[in-house]
């Protein structure tokens, strides 16, 4: 397994280890629940340096990634991060990602850690005929998430960082512990929160992350791994690739059409999204919650009008919210809010009802 720089300090923590897309990631330290309450009333601080870093710098930088993904990238500004999705001709989803925006000839697109050889393989096939220079540095990167509450206030007690008018999905280029670093406005949480990028050794990127969980753990700041990343997430909708979103659906069909800019020209993936639009999806991404009880997890079946229709694409019990939540893929015709439909969980068809999402909105 490759291990990330931090993971010296998961060891420190007694992180519980496990297998992650080829990676030795914590999957908790003190446990599910406490990490991700933590996050959503205090802080926690997370290792996401598996995450790919693939940088495209060139001449034709704008017009490579314009064509290769489903948002409008003539929209952004330097300093500014744009959520988008590399695209199969078909319209489905080869990956999802953050595009950030340097200037016009240099960007980076940061992707889901299983597909980074994949995305990257795919984005040097299909920019052959721009002039661009594209490379994957995504295991020079080290990358720090402090998301929640207490995030904006920690960066600048811990690492003087004065980040109050940085505003949310942008970024600034500066200097963390005196290591020049990109410090972003985004997380996968549905709280505040920030991350850090930074090339270092495993004592440096070790030391900060130890720095960061330690400095306020008595005020109820914790270190979190994947699982409390992946609750969080579902509580405030974020789709997950290879189980919400992946190359069997389309962007209109995960419910991500404010991500897809149809007018802004040609790209890959386009003409198959027009035709789809004008003839309507026939299935959507929708949230869903359990009215018997029971917890609809990762591919139980999903059952419409008694017959199997699909499965539970993201299932869990959302600590902060005290309910069994998940999402699936429904036909068209039976997403609106309060439908009930039934999920299979041992051997038992339990009933479940289509909600409004996100599950957890936070306030601002």
């Amino acid at each position: 397994m490759k291990k990330t720089a931090i993971n010296k300090a998961h060891h420190v923590l007694s992180g519980k280890m496990v297998e992650f897309a080829g990676w030795e990631l914590p999957v908790q330290y003190s446990g599910l629940n406490q990490e991700h309450l933590a996050v959503r009333e205090k802080a926690g601080i997370f290792d996401v340096s598996h995450m790919g870093e693939v940088f495209f710098k060139g001449p034709q930088a704008l017009d490579a990634i314009q064509y290769i993904t489903s948002n409008n990238v003539k929209k952004l500004k330097p300093g500014k991060i744009q959520y988008s999705a590399l695209l199969t001709d078909k319209g489905t989803f080869v990956d999802d990602l953050l595009v950030y925006m340097f200037n016009e000839s240099e960007f980076m697109l940061v992707v889901n850690a299983a597909n980074t050889e994949k995305d990257y393989n795919y984005m040097l096939e299909h920019t052959k005929n721009f002039d661009v220079e594209i490379k994957n540095e995504s295991y020079d990167y080290s990358q720090i998430a402090i998301q929640g509450p207490l995030a904006l206030e920690l960066l600048k007690d811990v690492l003087g960082l004065e980040l109050e008018d940085l505003k949310y999905y942008w970024f600034v280029e500066t200097e963390v512990e005196g290591l020049k670093s990109i410090v972003s406005r985004t997380g996968y949480t549905g709280e505040d929160g920030f991350e850090i990028y930074f090339k270092s050794d495993e004592d440096f990127a070790s030391d900060l992350f130890l720095k960061l969980v330690n400095f306020w753990k008595d005020k109820g700041v914790l270190p979190a791994g994947l699982g409390a990343r992946d609750t969080l997430r579902l509580e405030a909708k974020m789709s997950l690739y290879g189980n919400d979103i992946d190359e069997e659906h389309t962007v209109l069909e995960a419910d991500l059409g404010w991500i897809l800019k149809l007018k802004k020209g040609d790209f890959i993936g386009r003409e198959a999204l027009l035709k789809q639009k004008e003839e309507g999806i026939k299935r959507k991404l929708i949230g869903f919650e359990m009215i018997d009880k029971g917890i609809a997890r990762h591919g139980y079946p999903v059952y419409v009008e008694g017959k199997e229709y699909g499965i539970v694409t993201s299932g869990t019990f959302a600590p902060y919210l005290k309910k069994a939540i998940g999402l699936t893929y429904l036909p068209i015709d039976k997403t609106d809010i309060g439908y009930e439909f039934e999920v299979g969980i041992r051997s038992k068809k339990l009933k479940a009802r289509v909600v409004e999402t996100p599950f957890y909105k936070r306030e601002k």
